[in-house]
């Protein structure tokens, strides 16, 4: 080997570094349209059956059966977000989203009436914190900004929205109207001998999505339900809001749920300050509990189990340590987006490398 191969050989290597580099840098500056391009995605996977039932039983034209699908699914949208907004935004000093000072103050009420009510008193437990080594006030440090961060994000997000809802409509209205114009968007950039294996993995992906992101919405249903009617019972103020919000943080896996709760127990609770402690706020957190736990318990042995062996036809084991993985090394961003990627790279993987052993195990039941 000369000097000039190795040379050409560097050469090359920086030159296929800085493409990298490059066309990281291209993502990272045009993520806004990336995520357009993602949200689409999923709502046209999720408009896509009912595209195909307007089109096949009803004969509805293809133009028709699409601009039909979107209107119906921005209805839904606009309905749910016409309840939610005007709830949070008017009736926020009631819920204690957005004053961080209330909430603080409340909670620490909370916690006098608690020690009141088992008999203990504060000088004990701060002699038992300080023996612990443990900051002297329970509530000092406590950060809880991440509520009104959240509603305040969302909020302002909606509210400023309308270029990106814009975009996101006009690219579903031809993801659903030309079912293959993403498909053949990737397939330029794929050898002519491969392009087969890539449509059928495209179609696959796209039906096992589909069915994986209507069971996302049927389990999101389900827990909302639930909660609201466990919240009815007990007659805590804006019941609806608050299922709302704690049904949507189960989007994210097996934290969004203890946040959830912790947010509904919280709500719960400082809601009835001025009432008894034993007779009223705590049996009232009780039933909340209780509510919570048949939720959960709906969700761990129905809900789940039903969307990961129909839709994505993987095991509750296989996904629990797929988002593990992930929310480890990116986050709750990861875990979010853990199973859709993790089902497409099966799909992939069955498509292009049928014949290896590991691969037929991982797949056999796609």
């Amino acid at each position: 080997m000369d000097a000039k191969t190795i040379a050409n050989g560097i050469l090359r290597a920086v030159a296929i570094l800085a493409g990298v580099v490059l066309l990281a840098l291209f993502l990272y500056k045009i993520q806004s349209v990336l995520a357009y391009l993602a949200i689409a995605a999923v709502i046209a996977l999720l408009g896509r059956p009912i595209v195909l039932f307007l089109r096949r039983r009803l004969k509805f034209p293809n133009t028709l059966a699409v601009v039909t699908t979107m209107v119906f699914m921005l209805a839904i949208f606009l309905g749910i977000l016409s309840l939610f907004i005007p709830l949070i935004s008017e009736q926020s000093k009631n819920l204690s989203l957005l004053d961080i000072d209330e909430l603080k103050s409340n909670l620490n009420t909370l916690y006098l009436q608690g020690l009141e009510y088992f008999g203990a008193s504060t000088g004990s437990v701060n002699n038992l914190i300080e023996d612990a080594h443990i900051e002297e006030s329970m509530l000092k440090g406590l950060d809880l900004g991440f509520i009104p961060n959240f509603l305040n994000s969302l909020v302002n997000a909606l509210s400023s929205f309308s270029v990106g809802l814009f975009s996101v409509l006009f690219i579903s209205f031809f993801f659903l109207k030309d079912s293959n114009l993403f498909q053949n968007g990737i397939l330029t950039f794929v050898p002519d001998n491969k392009e087969s294996n890539l449509i059928k993995s495209i179609d696959k992906i796209n039906g096992l999505l589909s069915r994986y992101f209507a069971g996302i919405l049927l389990q999101l249903f389900i827990l909302f339900v639930i909660y609201m009617i466990a919240l009815l019972i007990v007659g805590v103020e804006n019941a609806i809001v608050i299922a709302f919000l704690c049904a949507l943080f189960n989007i994210i896996p097996y934290v969004g749920p203890i946040i959830g709760g912790v947010i509904m127990i919280t709500l719960t609770m400082t809601s009835s300050l001025g009432e008894d402690f034993s007779t009223v706020i705590l049996p009232k957190a009780l039933y909340v509990l209780i509510g919570l736990a048949i939720g959960q318990l709906v969700d761990n042995f129905f809900s789940q189990p039903f969307i990961f062996s129909t839709s994505v036809k993987s095991h509750p084991l296989e996904i629990f340590l797929v988002i593990i993985i992930a929310g480890l090394l990116f986050g709750v961003v990861g875990m979010v987006v853990a199973v859709p990627g993790y089902t497409a790279i099966k799909v992939i993987l069955k498509e292009f490398l049928a014949e290896n052993p590991f691969v037929k195990k991982l797949t056999k039941n796609l």
